[in-house]
């Protein structure tokens, strides 16, 4: 079948050793592993090419043609692999708050997210938020400050809306905005439509990409290249001066093919201040 999941493939593509269970362990696993080896990464937006949500699709371009991908690809992707592996999993809608002003309206919902059912309970998972990479899932448990060994995180619950914000250096950073109404297919479809061509949309003007390692955070907006420590500390920051010198961050820190020559994407790109931060 056309939109088999490729167990194997996947557990290959993020070097996961050993026997996935459906467990709290496995979970953690496999989402560190993720964002390690499969890049966030908004180039197809950003070059005018679609975006295609279906399984087959996705797999072929991560799997297959070493890419990585946004959060409907990326979260659709680990969604399938643990569900094949045995885990319950219900996809969700956010709504980003990343780049909001505080008293801003809410935004659509274009962020996908999934809970994920354990014996200690719901976890939150999600391997695509691109404007900071979480590398272990979170308990969906409000109130409480979640410590990973890159970030800490808090959720917050009113009337049924929960908020995920993340902490930068010394203050909180809202993320995103979310219920627990299951999402579409549909959904996720109509978001992905907007956020892939709609000139409003983040990342048909600008190149986004990130890479969440163990104890580094690589993140490039256009030409401007930031390695961070946990809870968004800079540790270096430059500017991509040339075409070759993208085609080596691409290949060495971001590990992926692109689709195109490095050439023409840095010729789209343009040079700005630092990156979005605090």
């Amino acid at each position: 079948m056309a939109d088999a999941f490729r167990l194997s493939d996947y557990l290959a593509r993020i070097g996961f050793q050993g026997t996935p269970r459906a467990d709290l362990e496995t979970l953690r696993a496999i989402h560190a592993a993720h964002v390690d080896a499969i890049p966030f990464e908004g180039l197809d937006p950003y070059l005018g090419r679609e975006v295609r949500l279906d399984l087959a699709s996705v797999q072929e371009k991560i799997l297959d043609r070493r890419r990585g991908g946004y959060c409907f690809e990326q979260n659709g992707l680990l969604r399938a692999a643990l569900e094949e592996i045995g885990f319950a999993v219900t996809g969700l809608a956010a709504r980003v708050r990343w780049m909001a002003l505080p008293d801003s309206p809410l935004g659509p919902r274009t962020h996908m997210v999934l809970r994920v059912e354990l014996a200690q309970g719901p976890f939150l998972a999600d391997v695509g938020f691109g404007a900071c990479l979480i590398d272990r899932p979170i308990p969906l448990v409000p109130g409480v400050e979640q410590r990973t060994d890159m970030g800490t995180f808090r959720l917050t619950e009113a009337a049924g809306l929960f908020a995920l914000s993340a902490r930068q250096r010394t203050s909180w950073r809202p993320a995103y905005v979310f219920t627990l109404e299951p999402a579409q297919q549909s959904d996720y479809e109509l978001g992905n439509y907007f956020t892939a061509t709609s000139p409003r949309a983040l990342f048909t003007g600008t190149l986004v990409m990130e890479r969440l390692a163990r104890d580094r955070r690589y993140r490039l907006i256009d030409r401007r290249f930031v390695t961070e420590i946990r809870d968004g500390e800079p540790v270096a920051e430059r500017e991509l001066a040339s075409a070759g010198e993208l085609a080596q961050v691409l290949e060495e820190v971001f590990r992926i093919t692109a689709p195109v020559p490095a050439a023409q994407i840095f010729a789209r790109t343009q040079a700005r201040g630092p990156a979005p931060g605090p």
